[in-house]
Formats: structure tokens, sequence, C-alpha cells
């Protein structure tokens, strides 16, 4: 019992690093930039109050599940912006790599089930996973609409890069809420002075 629950408070203790990194989206206010862990609390709240826009396969505690899981790999991988010019297969390795490492400090019964719930989430194969992974893109445009634009700025993104790297990953899982960031996001840019 005392290893078991050694174990498991490992985990949790290494889970706590996840409040140090910092993402490129800021809060909605704009006054500073989220930590992965604040991300992912976030993205469980918005499985639950936006359950009714995922489809009728969709498990909601099993999306819940994924969105508090699916960052942890950052703790060693770190955070890759969405609209960062990036190596995938060499973030891929390194986030697998974390996830042998931080999956495997939980007891054998625990770790492989948690480990696995990760691997769906990165799949994106199944309805659950879909769905989630459309949050976990649709969340970074809300806070960047509510925060004048946050790290669309940051980054010089345009409406259309915007597009191509989130909308249809979010339409996948979440087509209605594709629409909605869609226009708001129009809306966004066609408000920008011209220089």
């Amino acid at each position: 019992m005392t290893a078991r629950l050694d174990a498991q408070i490992a985990f949790l203790n290494e889970a706590d690093r996840l409040k140090s990194i910092v993402r490129a989206t800021t809060l909605t206010d704009g006054s500073r930039y989220e930590n992965s862990a604040e991300h992912s609390w976030h993205l469980t709240l918005y499985a639950l109050v936006l359950a009714d826009q995922a489809g009728p396969d969709v498990d909601i505690t099993r999306v819940i599940q994924m969105l508090i899981l699916h960052d942890l790999v950052e703790i060693d991988a770190g955070d890759t912006p969405i609209f960062d010019e990036v190596d995938a297969a060499a973030v891929a390795r390194a986030e697998a790599a974390a996830a042998t490492r931080i999956f495997g400090l939980l007891p054998e019964d625990q770790g492989p089930a948690l480990r696995a719930i990760w691997e769906e989430f990165e799949a994106a194969q199944t309805p659950d996973a879909q769905f989630a992974k459309s949050l976990d893109r649709f969340q970074p445009p809300m806070q960047n609409l509510a925060s004048g634009g946050g790290s669309w700025t940051d980054y010089n993104v345009s409406e259309d890069r915007i597009a191509a790297r989130v909308g249809a990953k979010i339409a996948i899982g979440a087509p209605r809420l594709w629409d909605y960031a869609r226009a708001r996001i129009a809306a966004f840019f066609a408000n920008i002075p011209k220089g």
C-alpha cells in the first residue's frame, strides 16, 4: 500500500511541474502568458461547458481525462506553439519519451492505462479524441480574440494561416465550434487597420 501511494504521489508531484511550462497564449485579459497546467484545466472546463457541441458518440468523461493528461509531456518536451515552424517528428519523439518517463512513475496498473488515454488523444482517431483535439485547438483562438490578438500579433499570423493550422482540426470534432470561431476570427481581421 505504501509503495503504491509513494508512486502515485511521485507522479502527482511531477505533474505539478506543468505549472512552470509557459505557453505562447496569454490569459484572456492579456496580463501574462498562461502556463500549461492552466491551459489543461481550462480545457477540461471547456469540455464540461461545451459538451453539447460534441457528437453523439462522445464520452465527455473520457474527453476530460484526455484534456487533463494531454500536456503532461510538456514537462520534459516543452510547449510547441501552434505557429512555430518545428520538426514535427522530433517533437513527437520527445513527447513519447516524456510519456514513457512520466506515466512510468505510476503503479503498473495505472501508468499504462493513463498513457493509453494520452496516446488516444495524440492519434485523434476516436470521436472522443477528435472532440478533445478540437477543443485544444479552439481554446487558444478564443483567448486570442478576448485579449485583442494575443499570440497572433506575436507570431504575425494571418486569418488564412489560423484557418490552415487550427480550422480543420476544430472542424473534425466540433464543426459548429469552427463555424463560430471562423466568423469571429474573420471579424477580428476585418477590423485591423490596413497599413
